[in-house]
């Protein structure tokens, strides 16, 4: 049975339950909601925090889309798609701290369905977690990986690896030759059993808090400079360049006519491009560079 009311009710209480948990880590600023409805067909919320204790900018939306026809982005990968109606449930998040010390991090889970003369022709979930520091701290990376695996486990020896290497490959950027980060989860596509890759859904979803939060508390009050801000800010334009060059996701939400407001809320409030630079030899910020590449993560990093 493939139940999509019961998705998005899930998905609803995720970001309620996401969004008091990330006011209460900030601890001064509060999400406003912005409520929409698209003439194609459904509607969202998305949340935006700003100027906070914490965070500079946190976007946290919920979408529950559909139309008639799907884009030439989806048709291209699923020819046989071509001419079904669609719908799509999904929350999508991208937080930016302040402090240059706390990494950028992103989550999404979503779920999706083709259906032509009134009957399900496809279905399935993707989504995933992934962390972008700009100052690496190897506790950080062992904690984020450990939690990833953990809510993996009960899915399979090999979902975590799988996973996690899908997340490295998603997540490059072809034309730095870079990742965007140290990586995590990601998936897509996922229609084997509509329970157990619910089941997944919601351990990722629910696992994000887990891995994030700790780190929010190990990092948020850590001194820093004018140095460090505008490395952050430099950093910040590789966040940029992914998601308005590379990320499918950005492509379908605009090539389906949705809000560019909530597509377009992952992109850092504010960033720096510097033709040229490149970090002094040896110095911390050069550090980075070695981060950014795909590692085993859990085999390679010690305390």
């Amino acid at each position: 049975m493939t139940d999509i009311g019961t998705v998005r009710n899930y998905l609803t209480g995720l970001q309620d339950r996401i969004c008091t948990a990330l006011e209460q880590a900030d601890g001064r600023a509060r999400f406003a909601e912005d409520a929409w409805t698209r003439d194609e067909g459904g509607g969202g919320r998305t949340r935006v925090m700003r100027d906070g204790a914490v965070f500079e900018q946190a976007g946290v939306g919920f979408s529950d889309v559909s139309g008639a026809t799907l884009p030439p982005s989806a048709t291209a990968a699923r020819p046989e798609l071509a001419g079904a109606s669609w719908r799509a449930v999904g929350v999508s998040l991208v937080l930016h701290p302040l402090n240059p010390y706390l990494p950028t991090t992103h989550c999404n889970v979503r779920h999706f369905q083709a259906r032509r003369d009134g009957e399900t022709i496809a279905w399935w979930f993707g989504g995933g977690f992934d962390l972008t520091p700009y100052y690496p701290f190897d506790e950080d990376v062992l904690h984020w990986h450990r939690t990833a695996r953990e809510l993996c486990a009960p899915f399979g020896e090999d979902r975590y690896a799988r996973h996690k290497r899908w997340c490295d490959e998603y997540f490059y950027l072809k034309h730095r030759k870079e990742t965007r980060g140290v990586g995590g989860l990601f998936f897509d596509d996922l229609h084997e059993d509509f329970d157990r890759d619910f089941g997944y859904l919601r351990a990722v979803g629910d696992g994000f808090l887990d891995a994030w939060l700790p780190i929010v508390e190990r990092r948020r009050d850590t001194p820093y400079g004018e140095r460090e801000r505008a490395f952050q800010l430099y950093r910040r334009g590789r966040y940029v360049e992914f998601n308005l060059v590379w990320d499918r996701g950005t492509l379908f939400g605009l090539q389906s006519g949705g809000r560019s407001e909530s597509i377009l809320m992952s992109l850092p409030p504010l960033v720096r491009w510097e033709y040229g630079y490149a970090p002094e030899p040896g110095s911390v910020e050069a550090r980075l560079e070695d981060y950014l590449r795909p590692r085993d993560w859990l085999a390679e990093l010690t305390l």
